[in-house]
């Protein structure tokens, strides 16, 4: 798999995507993620990718030709999958998304910046839009980062228990049962026997039950 990054502040993606299971992932070669800079495909010789918005509204808006110029580059070199933009007012991002997108090749994600990108480019380059939820951020960056470690995790080998990521929240639209590790008495405070008995079949049934009775307290909405 390859996700192409294009932001104007690589700097803040470097960290995230250099870490845990994301840098195993790089380094298994399961995943190549490249960060472009827009500067580079600016025309200005001040490296400048952003202008006032006509209409006289607040703010700067990145412009069409850098971007155009970036994303054309990319697609010259290969066939992509989904051309993504990191926007308040896209999809809500989610764990079906996320296993979706894992099935793909090659991804571009555009990280959004000032008050936005000229909507030409919205209108004729992106083909899907993401939000990571509904607040603003400084710039599309994390959520690039956000929706990287959640697609790079679920590719077969980037996790030792393939199972973990499968039994996480959200996978089957229930969160995720509570989890204990030794000693099985810290404190008085006991571990449930039922996860000491050995009992397998008992034991899911009751890490069902518990997903379901925690997922009906804390967020109901994802049983509707």
């Amino acid at each position: 798999m390859r996700i192409d990054i294009i932001t104007v502040i690589p700097e803040i993606l470097t960290g995230p995507l250099n870490q845990s299971i994301l840098k195993r992932a790089q380094e298994k070669g399961l995943v190549k993620i490249q960060i472009h800079n827009l500067r580079d495909y600016s025309v200005d010789k001040h490296r400048k990718v952003d202008d006032y918005p006509f209409g006289g509204q607040a703010g700067m808006v990145l412009q069409c030709e850098p971007i155009d110029r970036a994303i054309s580059s990319l697609k010259e070199q290969r066939d992509y999958d989904e051309i993504i933009y990191t926007s308040p007012d896209g999809e809500k991002f989610n764990q079906p998304i996320a296993n979706q997108l894992s099935l793909y090749e090659n991804l571009i994600i555009l990280c959004g910046h000032y008050k936005g990108i000229d909507y030409r480019i919205r209108e004729h380059l992106i083909t899907r839009e993401i939000s990571i939820g509904d607040y603003v951020l400084t710039g599309g960056e994390l959520a690039a980062a956000v929706m990287s470690d959640a697609i790079v995790r679920l590719l077969p080998g980037a996790i030792g228990d393939e199972q973990s990521a499968l039994s996480d929240s959200f996978q089957d639209n229930l969160l995720a049962p509570p989890v204990y590790t030794r000693p099985a008495d810290y404190k008085g405070w006991q571990v449930p026997e039922i996860l000491l008995s050995g009992h397998e079949a008992k034991i899911r049934e009751w890490e069902f039950q518990q997903s379901l009775e925690r997922t009906r307290q804390l967020r109901p909405d994802l049983l509707d």
